[in-house]
């Protein structure tokens, strides 16, 4: 599989969610968990796409270390999001939209990217943007 193909679960992740956010979490070429929003459904404001896929892994292989794992997210993670990734140690984040994009499309969102949180924080995270941007985008006209 190659990142588009990563990112194409994703979006189809997102679409069962609660909201239009979908995400993936790859090591060694291969899919090891896949998440979704549940927000709503959980009436929990934490359970966001990446946040789920991260507690959902992390569970299952009984470690909070995810060094080496790649996150690949349809939508730019928030600040809750990015920091829960710097605090499990996620290697690399893979983005179709960006906060920026978002809002551009009359998206809520906390206009802090995630280049700026991990540049504050303690672990560098290889960040990359615009992975199918446009199909992550219509996911919020759907």
């Amino acid at each position: 599989m190659n990142p588009e193909d990563f990112m194409k679960i994703a979006l189809e992740e997102a679409k069962i969610g609660d909201a239009p956010y979908g995400a993936v979490i790859v090591k060694d070429n291969q899919i090891v968990i896949q998440a979704h929003n549940t927000v709503k459904t959980d009436s929990d404001p934490t359970a966001h796409a990446e946040v789920n896929a991260i507690r959902g892994l992390t569970t299952k292989i009984k470690n909070p270390s995810l060094e080496g794992y790649t996150l690949y997210t349809t939508c730019e993670p928030c600040p809750m999001c990015t920091a829960t990734c710097i605090w499990a140690g996620i290697s690399e984040i893979v983005i179709g939209a960006s906060i920026q994009d978002l809002i551009d499309a009359g998206v809520s969102q906390i206009n802090l990217s995630s280049e700026e949180i991990i540049a504050k924080g303690f672990k560098k995270i290889k960040v990359t943007k615009g992975l199918l941007k446009d199909e992550s985008l219509q996911l919020f006209k759907s």
